[in-house]
């Protein structure tokens, strides 16, 4: 097993590993919450009455607030043991290009910049994820002000193309970040690599485009809550 470099010196194998597993975990988590989200905020668009009704009553839920914290720490840590992750890849030897090196066909440049943007686009969504929580959680809309929040929000063109510009920087992480998690969980092998692949690549695309997709819709002036 190859280490990894940590100030200037070899990581154990034993940290490398817990360093994997415990990032392909927490952004597993993550595409849960993601999923459950998307959902969610599918009826603002489609059924704006839902949305209001669904999104009153959870806010009302006395478990909402611990849900948030805890998935503000997997968040956290995610990001955190990513930036190790970098870090360490830097330091280690020929391993950028040896990642490289592995990419063919006609998505090969895509899946590299991907990989690339892992960091940058990390960081741009926990930027995103700052502003979504001061614009639309502290303080919460009230029940049934929901949609004209968001496109009160919306109606910023900073904050519009900060909305824009998140589902694409999800889109690339989950493009790379959905093959990397399996490959560091133990569970890509030569037979599943593909089916694997092809699944992570339709993930990034199905919750990055449904995002982008239900930002554009309520963006327009004939959207929910325009």
């Amino acid at each position: 097993m190859q280490t990894q470099a940590h100030n200037g010196k070899a990581w154990p194998p034993g940290s490398a590993t817990w360093l994997r597993t415990a990032s392909a975990a927490s952004g597993l988590l993550l595409v849960l919450f993601l999923l459950l989200h998307l959902a969610g905020l599918a009826l603002a668009p489609l059924a704006p009455q839902r949305f209001e009704a669904y999104a009153a009553a959870l806010h009302r839920s006395a478990w909402l607030p611990a849900a948030e914290l805890a998935l503000l720490a997997v968040a956290l840590t995610h990001l955190g043991l990513s930036l190790l992750r970098a870090a360490a890849n830097r330091r280690a030897a020929g391993n950028t290009a040896a990642l490289r090196s592995r990419r063919t066909g006609p998505l090969a440049p895509l899946a590299a910049l991907a990989a690339r943007s892992q960091v940058a686009g990390g960081l741009l969504l926990l930027l995103f994820l700052a502003l979504h929580l001061a614009q639309l959680r502290w303080p919460r809309p009230a029940a049934g002000a929901e949609l004209a929040a968001l496109a009160a929000v919306l109606a910023s063109p900073w904050s519009l193309a900060l909305y824009l510009a998140a589902p694409l920087a999800l889109a690339l992480h989950l493009f790379h970040g959905g093959e990397a998690a399996h490959r560091s969980l133990g569970l890509l092998q030569p037979a599943n690599a593909s089916a694997i692949r092809a699944a992570a690549r339709l993930l990034a695309l199905l919750v990055g485009g449904g995002f982008l997709a239900v930002t554009l819709a309520l963006a327009l002036p004939a959207g929910g809550g325009a």
